[in-house]
């Protein structure tokens, strides 16, 4: 602080000095933590860890891979939907799984028109 308690002199990350005032409330430099989403997750008991203290949403099984009484979608001879996947906004809840109330479907193709 300078002697008068108004001004603040602060050592930047890059070596510079800054003068500040003093009423001025700040964290300077950069967040904790960054790029360790970079790294790949190579075993699937890290990405059991990793949402085991989050929430109940991993591991995510595929409808087709269920049973027909679990989703809409399981059952038959082969892992298949076996009927369109779209499905009306006014369907009961146990049916709207899918592409609920869907514009379209497939690939966009063109550019967005100005």
């Amino acid at each position: 602080h300078s002697d008068d308690g108004r001004k603040t002199r602060i050592r930047m990350p890059s070596g510079s000095r800054k003068t500040v005032p003093s009423t001025c409330r700040a964290i300077v430099g950069i967040a904790a933590g960054g790029g360790r989403l970079d790294k790949p997750v190579l075993k699937a008991g890290a990405n059991y860890h990793k949402y085991k203290v989050k929430r109940n949403c991993w591991p995510k099984v595929r409808g087709s891979a269920m049973n027909p009484v679990e989703h809409p979608h399981g059952g038959g001879n082969h892992q298949h939907v076996g009927h369109p996947t779209t499905i009306c906004r006014a369907a009961v809840p146990g049916q709207k799984v899918g592409l609920i109330a869907a514009r379209r479907t497939g690939i966009l193709r063109g550019g967005k028109k100005k």
